[in-house]
């Protein structure tokens, strides 16, 4: 017997063995296995179904989120920006502060040594 003839007596007791299977689920479910087949047939339908509206729903959330996203980034931005024109602004005031101090130390030397002189 050659390599070819196994197979095919391979492939024969496969299909002899499928048989046995369908004539016994056959002779277990008989005509409600067609019954069963249309429910199973149904619930994958509903499960894609519903597996596709998931995928909507995330996708929704997803872009929900990278907005919500964008607009926090957007407000910190906004008031790091105010936060650096407020600091500006308080070392404009801190310098206008101290030239005016030397401006009065100069000042009241000058009046001191006019007093002295008098």
């Amino acid at each position: 017997m050659g390599k070819n003839n196994h197979i095919v007596a391979l492939d024969n007791k496969q299909e002899e063995a499928a048989s046995k299977i369908e004539i016994i689920k056959n002779l277990i479910f008989g005509e409600n296995i067609q019954v069963y087949d249309s429910e199973f047939e149904s619930l994958k339908k509903d499960i894609e179904k519903k597996k596709k509206a998931l995928e909507e729903l995330i996708e929704e959330v997803r872009q929900d989120l990278k907005t919500a996203i964008d607009n926090v980034a957007t407000d910190v931005n906004i008031r790091i920006t105010e936060l650096e024109d407020k600091i500006e602004e308080k070392i404009e005031n801190l310098e206008t502060e101290k030239v005016d101090k030397k401006m009065l130390g100069k000042l009241l030397i000058d009046l001191g040594e006019k007093v002295s002189a008098k």
